[in-house]
C-alpha cells in the first residue's frame, strides 16, 4: 500500500469507490467537482494498493496556534473492507500529521453506526470522547445521525 498526491486520471475510479453503496451511505454522491474543487481546504492523497487506486484519504489542519489540530477522513473501495488497509492509510496519515507536520492531536469522526471503521480507528490509538448529537445529515435528506468525535493524541499513536 502506498499513499500519493491526487493525480489528473483519478478521477474515474474515486468517482467509483465513491459511490458504491457502502461508501455512498456514508459520504453521500460526489459532489460537483470531485475530487478538485469540492473540498479545498483540504489535503487529499489516493490510497494505492498494488499500483491501482483503492481508495482516498485526506486531512485538513486548523492552524491557529491556540487550536492546532489536524483532522482526517478516508474512503476504501469495499472490495477490500476488512483487510487492514483503512487502519493502515490512517496510521501513516497520523504518523505524518504528528512526526512531520507537528500535530499534537488528531481528530476523525465515523458516524456512530459505522462500526467497522470506529474499530480501525481504535487500532491505530484513537480514542472516543463524546457524541455530537444529530451532527450530519443522513445520504437521503430525511434526517440526521450521530457522530462520534475521536481523537488521538501524539504519544498515543499505535
Amino acid at each position: 500500500m502506498s499513499l500519493r498526491p491526487l493525480v489528473k486520471g483519478d478521477e474515474e475510479e474515486l468517482r467509483r469507490i465513491h459511490v458504491a453503496p457502502e461508501v455512498a451511505r456514508w459520504w453521500g454522491v460526489p459532489e460537483e467537482g470531485f475530487p478538485w474543487t469540492d473540498e479545498p481546504e483540504s489535503t487529499r492523497m489516493a490510497i494505492e494498493i498494488d499500483g491501482s487506486v483503492a481508495g482516498l484519504i485526506q486531512f485538513c489542519e486548523e492552524t491557529e496556534p491556540r487550536y492546532r489540530h489536524a483532522s482526517i477522513d478516508l474512503f476504501l473501495d469495499p472490495a477490500l473492507h476488512g483487510r487492514g488497509f483503512g487502519e493502515e492509510a490512517v496510521r501513516r496519515v497520523t504518523t505524518q500529521l504528528v512526526e512531520e507536520r507537528g500535530h499534537h492531536r488528531i481528530t476523525i469522526d465515523p458516524a456512530v453506526g459505522n462500526v467497522a471503521a470506529i474499530r480501525a480507528y481504535e487500532k491505530v490509538g484513537f480514542k472516543p470522547v463524546g457524541v455530537m448529537r444529530r451532527y450530519e445529515r443522513d445520504v437521503d435528506g430525511d434526517g440526521w445521525h450521530d457522530g462520534l468525535l475521536m481523537e488521538l493524541l501524539a504519544g498515543e499513536l499505535r
